[in-house]
């Protein structure tokens, strides 16, 4: 027995190391984690992750993160297309940065109009933008991320309204009466730029988190294919789309925002001071009858109120994002996401609320050669509107006296400037408001809700075959339809200094209907020659059908106490309004691109025949011709290692602008009378139909575009850039035209009447500034200069025609601005201030340029502009190790605003101050100094109130830190992802002395406030 033991015991030992020796084996293959990124420090998404010699690996995730089973140590190769194809030794948390492949990089694929062309055979002026997922700041809708960001793009926002819109304009407006705004094309359907109740900004409906990238088209070889909508440029939106192996990301943020500063206004003790200099310490005065009348002095109130601060708040908002993407059977790539966002405004009572949803399907079938795209999106949108009257009567109101005041149950208990007297000799309303008096600006805010919901949908399919037997050949079709309505509905209450005793109530509700379908086919063919041939070319077809209506009602209520008792708490004064429109547009389109010496030498032609349902002519011709140059492909700069690409490009085409302008403008449109006064008793009930004006010769407005550009690249494209010139003309401008009496139904009509031309420079630069293991820093930096002029407004030759334009509110109103031929859209048109010998102005004096010895309106000049001839973008990001650190900086140079919150409230006067001796009005602390006593013309329309607005703002700085594999356990590799915080508008440098250099139209009153906001953020993929 001693024996048999000792002679299993070795065997017994064998089995154990054995055991031990496997199991070792099975610990050293161990879970692999890492990241792929490249060399700007972006995630590379997709990124093959191969273990070499064997059929084994994965894809990296959205953040570019990966996990493999494999040896610690085994050879891993990681490949991307664009980029070079690396080897690197297996470890846990590695990160790998790939290089870019100058080659492959010139064939990645852009996305235009129609189609995509790789990026070495563009012809036109097209920057592709991946929205910046590490520095991106505060953003709701897609054009935040356009911000600063591309040269001749310039985005400028409604203020600080939550949920607001923004004015997007591409190398300038192109018109001065139709839309300035840029075709909007998302997966492939052309959006319409009418919005609807609650959403006025299409771009809602994209969550940012879904947008893949922006491609803009701005020359008229790019814009061209779009005939009459592509005046303004185009902007391509593509949002994401499934990926092999099943991904799911969550991305939120909390956001708190406040005021970065008030308007500087008189305090309460300040202005007790002006009053009592002005008007002395009287308390009373007595009139004709011999009663005491409170004097200004006797007026002020004890209490010491900023306006500013109880109309303002500290808002907090929140974002979030679901999204789920994979492949199912291996066919059915797939992505659905989910957002919410909720956004209270600064400015009390306002907020916006916002659900989102999105669906793209893209299956591949018979061997890849049809290929279907199916997009499913939609929004709901819920908008609390603050009443922009409160932003001014905050400014404005009294200081020394209190948001609530005794006595005042008639107004909701707020303080408000009465009259004498009372409501319709009726004893039970013991007060009378004082309709010509500031507002309390807080009863403004509390006593109306106002609040619009809206919902759109927008789906699309595109399907495309490549032909078998004739692969050369595709077939392509689109189908796409944008459906949305929108219902605002307002309520003032009685109390309310806005509609004082009766009330008002109302709603309005709009519909629009979209559809488009498109199909063209494509034809490419190689020719393998000597000459190294390409040759593609496409014709198609596209249908599309814009449809919307407009119902709205309004009324109000007589008081519970009103006089008359057969009346009390019945409805008075209710208005009815219907109106459907709808245009169509039928178009043909074609392209061909051919491409000589492997891509040396490359030309594109391009033509849309549009049909408008808009014009009587309804059919017009928009063609393009471009041609790009390779010049690094040269023998003689062949050689040079360093130079990476260099191109020249140059274009010429036209295109047309037909929105902004309605639907029936060529022929007699009746419109029924409203209103009891407009009725004429001559048959039934009196309503009436009238005619509106008409020009039966209208057309498309044109613009005839020139570019040159020249794309670079050195050091393998560590450094690259662009640089364009352009020359934009645009001719049968639709214009007001003013027609004789007798000849049309009112004395103006639109008309194609006029010229006028853009024309400027701009350029932009990408810098990898460092690319080593630790450390990537990358700088983008863009330019823009633009100058336009008018060269024709009325087809005639008066030197001192103009149009006026720009309406203001101080003195008695009127406009600031003009058109006029030989000066810039919108000038300035003003007087010339005249100073002492210290700097001060003069008040009421002028400069008599015509030197007739009188002021008059013909001493006015042109002076100056709302747009900026320069504008400059700069973005930085820093990544070290585990840690970024980006920020955005954007600068405005040249333009200029009438500061019409300082000019309306610059008279000093007593009768100003205490006017009728009924209500006090406050003052800006800057314009006190000056003690103008006048609301003349000559004071409120001097070029002393248009102010320099050129500011430098840095958008946003941002911190972020990634991890991976958190929480990980077994065979799951945990949650990667990142946290970061973000500071938005975080200063501004700028001479102007207003509240925000930043106004779109030129003009600065009652802007909506942008706040500043501070971002806690954090992105998760499991």
């Amino acid at each position: 027995m001693m024996k048999q033991v000792k002679c299993k015991f070795p065997v017994r030992m064998l089995t154990l190391l054995l055991g031990l020796f496997l199991s070792v084996s099975a610990f050293a293959q161990s879970t692999v984690t890492g990241q792929v990124k490249d060399a700007a420090g972006e995630p590379v998404i997709g990124a093959s992750v191969l273990i070499n010699g064997t059929s084994n690996g994965t894809v990296t995730d959205l953040d570019g993160n990966f996990s493999v089973n494999v040896q610690p140590g085994a050879t891993l190769t990681i490949s991307y297309i664009g980029y070079q194809k690396q080897q690197v030794a297996a470890s846990n948390g590695m990160v790998v940065t790939l290089k870019e492949d100058v080659a492959q990089q010139m064939n990645e694929v852009v996305v235009i109009g129609y189609g995509a062309v790789k990026k070495s055979d563009l012809t036109g002026s097209v920057t592709a933008l991946k929205p910046d997922g590490k520095n991106k700041g505060l953003v709701v809708n897609a054009q935040d991320m356009l911000a600063g960001k591309v040269a001749g793009v310039s985005v400028t926002n409604d203020g600080g309204t939550p949920g607001g819109g923004s004015n997007i304009r591409i190398r300038g407006g192109s018109s001065l009466n139709a839309s300035n705004s840029p075709l909007i094309v998302i997966d492939g359907v052309a959006m319409d730029q009418t919005g609807v109740k609650g959403v006025a900004n299409p771009l809602s409906l994209v969550n940012p988190q879904d947008i893949e990238s922006f491609n803009v088209l701005k020359d008229a070889s790019a814009t061209a294919i779009y005939g009459s909508r592509g005046s303004n440029g185009v902007i391509i939106i593509t949002t994401k789309k499934g990926r092999r192996g099943m991904q799911i990301s969550y991305n939120g943020s909390f956001t708190v925002s406040t005021k970065s500063k008030n308007l500087d206004v008189l305090s309460a003790d300040e202005y007790r001071d002006l009053i009592k200099s002005k008007y002395g310490t009287a308390l009373y005065t007595l009139d004709a009858n011999g009663n005491k009348v409170p004097t200004a002095y006797g007026s002020l109130g004890k209490a010491n109120t900023n306006w500013q601060n109880e109309i303002f708040r500290t808002a907090i908002g929140h974002d979030h994002n679901v999204a789920v993407s994979g492949q199912a059977a291996n066919w059915l790539p797939y992505r659905v996401s989910a957002g919410y966002t909720n956004q209270q405004g600064i400015v009390k009572t306002s907020s916006f609320e916002r659900f989102t949803g999105a669906l793209t399907l893209s299956p591949s079938l018979l061997n890849d050669h049809l290929k279907v795209t199916l997009n499913a999106k939609g929004m709901w949108t819920k908008n609390r509107y603050a009443d922009g009257e409160a932003i001014k009567a905050a400014r404005q109101f009294d200081p020394t006296q209190p948001v609530y005041a005794d006595g005042f149950n008639n107004f909701g208990g707020y303080y408000q400037w009465t009259d004498d007297g009372t409501a319709l000799n009726d004893p039970t309303w013991p007060m009378t408001f004082y309709s010509l008096a500031t507002k309390n600006p807080v009863s403004i805010l509390n006593l109306k809700n106002d609040r619009a919901i809206s919902r759109d949908f927008l789906g699309s399919a595109d399907i495309d075959y490549k032909v078998h037997g004739f692969e050369d050949l595709r077939l392509h079709v689109t189908a796409g339809l944008d459906v949305a309505k929108g219902r605002q509905v307002t309520d003032v209450d009685p109390a309310s200094p806005l509609a004082v005793y009766y009330g008002s109530y109302g709603w309005e509700s709009q519909l629009k209907r979209n559809m488009q379908l498109s199909a063209y086919a494509q034809y490419y063919h190689d020719f393998n020659d000597k000459a190294k041939n390409h040759f593609d070319i496409m014709a198609g077809y596209e249908w599309a059908h814009f449809w919307h209506n407009t119902h709205n009602s309004y009324w109000s209520f007589y008081p519970s106490t009103n006089k008359d008792t057969s009346l009390a708490g019945k409805e008075r004064n209710r208005t009815y309004y219907d109106y459907a429109t709808e245009n169509y547009l039928v178009s043909f389109f074609g392209r061909a691109n051919w491409s000589l010496m492997d891509g040396r030498y490359m030309v594109t032609a391009t033509v849309r025949d549009d049909g408008s349902s808009r014009f009587q002519d309804h059919w017009a011709v928009f063609p393009s011709f471009a041609f790009a140059w390779r010049m690094n492909e040269e023998n003689m700069l062949k050689q040079i290692d360093w130079l990476s690409d260099l191109k020249l490009r140059l274009s010429w085409g036209m295109t047309g602008q037909q929105e902004g302008i309605g639907d029936y403008n060529y022929f007699a449109v009746y419109e029924m009378n409203t209103g009891n006064d407009s009725y004429y008793p001559i048959a039934g009930d009196g309503s009436l139909a009238r005619p509106k004006a008409y020009d039966p010769t209208l057309k498309w407005e044109t613009t005839t575009s020139y570019n040159i550009g020249l794309d670079w690249g050195v050091l393998r494209q560590r450094l690259s850039g662009t640089v364009d010139w352009y020359y934009r003309k645009t001719s049968d401008l639709l214009n007001k035209a003013t027609v004789s009496a007798g000849s049309n139904f009112r004395n103006e009509v639109m008309s194609n009447i006029g010229s006028m031309y853009n024309t400027g420079v701009e350029a932009s630069i990408h810098w990898l500034a460092v690319n080593s293991k630790d450390i990537n820093w990358t700088m983008d930096y863009n330019f823009t200069y633009n100058y336009n002029k008018i060269t024709d407004l009325n087809g005639g030759s008066d030197p001192d025609y103009y149009v006026p334009t720009g309406g203001i509110s101080a003195g008695t109103g009127g406009n600031i601005q003009a058109q006029h031929v030989g000066n810039a859209v919108n000038s300035f048109h003003v007087f010339q201030q005249a100073y002492d010998k210290n700097g001060k102005p003069l008040e009421g004096v002028v400069v008599d340029r015509n030197g007739d010895g009188k002021i008059t309106d013909a001493d006015k000049y042109y002076y100056k502009k709302p747009a900026a001839p320069v504008t400059m973008g700069f973005a930085s990001r820093l990544e070290y190790h585990n840690w970024d650190l980006g920020f955005a900086l954007r600068a405005s140079i040249g333009n200029y605003v009438y500061n019409d919150a300082f000019a309306s409230t610059s008279n000093m006067s007593t009768s100003d101050l205490f006017p009728k001796g009924k209500f006090l009005v406050n003052r800006p602390s800057e314009v006190v100094g000056d003690n103008w006593l006048s609301n003349d013309p000559t004071s409120t329309q001097s070029d002393y109130w248009v102010q320099n607005a050129s500011f430098l703002k840095m958008d946003n700085v941002t911190l972020g830190y990634s991890f991976a594999n958190l929480l990980k356990q077994g065979s799951w590799n945990g949650i990667s992802g990142r946290i970061y915080g973000t500071v938005n508008n975080v200063f501004c440098i700028t001479k102007y002395k207003g509240l925000d250099p930043e106004v779109f139209n030129g003009i600065d009153n009652n802007l909506y406030p942008r706040p500043i906001s501070f971002i806690l953020g954090l992105n998760l993929n499991f």
